[in-house]
């Protein structure tokens, strides 16, 4: 079997993280097996669409890294489609599910329903006042197919709805969840084809996913329930039905689906925020896929190595952001410092901290930043105040243990000879630097503690950070000086 999966989002807004998940999970699986992956943009709700949608969905998975091989796609920021079953686009398959409806009315397998808003408000009220589940009483099913077609044609409005039988059950099997029963007496009768002439997804997915050969279907667990009509779908057309896979819902810290009532849930927040795209997919692709191997670092490719359907869990994964800023922040300390002073740029631009002219001329400068403090950095987004501290050129010492290591009787004297010898140096870097504090060591006599946290307090007015020597390289020497004289004279 040649392997086919889709990713169907509704263009409807944000990516949320499920979403991307499921692409995910549908491309290791094409890849792992040899396969297609495909895009096909589900946009047959029109109340819901959303301008731009399709566009930023693309460009959050091409950030991601998970590329489709057929599909919209954007060029010079316009939608093209490639691939041999287009279009991948629904709204523009009418004419193909008009055919196919028709071909189910024709089969007795569905009927035109004619009952009114009004109607089916009082039906669902009356239902939920007797405890009922609210469903479609079949009202329509028994008008004689002659007159309903009269009634059609002379525009009487109308949609149309799937003719479940009655009292059965319909049974599959889900790769993950294993044989699947329910009953029709637990389900309704779908609409197909809504007022507007437009198909429901219910419909939709069905005529596409057969004409596009898709061999496995792969989506999160919400559409389990729907899975049934699909089933019964397949079998009034006649038509084998393909693999079913329900992934687990990614959940919040109560155990709740993630939803964007508790805090960053789309694509778009982590790549605003400076999240590299690999850390992101590598943490998302374990919620809900358990590798063969003890450990949790994964290259795209190396996921696409491992992957297996068989490992997928039947229950959701926790979504942990302390979690997620762990392994970030891994991903941060391998990054090439170029790449990452990139990503800087954009934070720095947009806080104010440097200008479009600044750019060049201060890049490399900035990059020595970002490589002395990217350990601590759990997301891009953070390297803004550590630019911001060595802008100034006074220290505030506002810890209470500084304040208690520069009230010390010799930090005054060591202090000011640190500062003399400073400048003093014609080659002002780390080498140097540390050159000077061991010569304050050997002629002082101050060594350990008694020595580095005066000095680092002196230049940067906290007793822990990152590199000292590195530090004050960058700071250079006028501002090192300054910061110094900005201490000493409190003394």
């Amino acid at each position: 079997m040649t392997v086919r999966v889709r990713f169907a989002p509704s263009p409807t807004g944000f990516v949320h993280i499920g979403s991307l998940r499921t692409a995910l999970y549908n491309y290791l699986y094409a890849k792992k097996n040899n396969g297609k992956y495909i895009i096909r943009v589900e946009d047959t709700d029109r109340t819901r669409l959303v301008e731009d949608a399709i566009e930023g969905m693309i460009r959050s998975m091409e950030w991601a890294g998970v590329i489709h091989d057929e599909g919209p796609f954007l060029e010079n920021d316009h939608i093209v489609q490639r691939g041999e079953y287009g279009s991948y686009i629904q709204s523009e398959r009418l004419d193909t599910y008009k055919k196919y409806v028709d071909e189910l009315i024709d089969s007795g397998h569905a009927y035109y329903c004619f009952c009114t808003k009004e109607r089916l408000d009082d039906l669902r009220e009356n239902q939920r006042a007797d405890g009922k589940t609210s469903r479609y009483d079949g009202h329509c099913r028994s008008i004689d197919i002659e007159e309903a077609k009269k009634r059609v044609e002379s525009g009487e409005e109308h949609v149309v709805r799937l003719k479940l039988p009655e009292n059965r059950d319909i049974v599959f099997e889900d790769l993950v969840r294993g044989k699947v029963t329910f009953n029709t007496a637990d389900l309704d009768d779908q609409v197909l084809i809504k007022t507007d002439g437009y198909p429901t997804y219910h419909f939709a997915v069905i005529v596409d996913d057969h004409l596009m050969e898709i061999s496995h279907i792969i989506r999160g667990e919400e559409w389990l329930s729907s899975t049934p009509k699909h089933v019964y779908l397949y079998e009034a057309f006649g038509w084998e039905a393909p693999k079913y896979v329900h992934l687990p819902n990614i959940l919040n810290s109560e155990k709740k689906k993630l939803s964007k009532r508790h805090g960053d849930v789309a694509v778009e927040d982590f790549n605003r925020k400076g999240y590299l795209p690999e850390a992101l997919i590598n943490y998302i692709a374990l919620l809900g896929w358990s590798p063969d191997e003890e450990r949790e670092i994964f290259s795209m490719e190396e996921l696409i190595e491992h992957f297996s359907i068989e490992r997928v869990s039947k229950s959701g994964g926790v979504f942990d952001v302390d979690k997620l800023n762990w392994m970030n922040n891994h991903y941060i300390k391998e990054a090439d410092d170029d790449r990452l002073t990139e990503l800087a740029m954009r934070y720095l631009l947009g806080s104010g901290i440097i200008d479009d002219e600044e750019i060049t001329e201060k890049y490399e400068w900035i990059k020595s930043i970002v490589s002395l403090v990217k350990e601590k950095l759990d997301y891009m987004m953070q390297i803004t105040p550590y630019v911001q501290e060595f802008l100034t050129e006074e220290v505030v010492v506002e810890e209470e243990e500084a304040k208690e290591i520069i009230k010390m009787d010799h930090v005054k004297d060591l202090l000011t000879e640190f500062k003399v010898r400073l400048n003093d140096l014609e080659l002002f870097e780390a080498a140097e630097v540390k050159k000077v504090i061991k010569s304050l060591q050997k002629d002082l006599g101050i060594k350990g503690k008694d020595l580095f946290m005066p000095i680092r307090v002196g230049v940067t007015g906290t007793v822990h950070g990152s590199d000292l020597v590195r530090t004050i390289e960058i700071l250079g020497k006028d501002k090192s000086v300054k910061r110094l004289n900005s201490i000493i004279d409190k003394l």
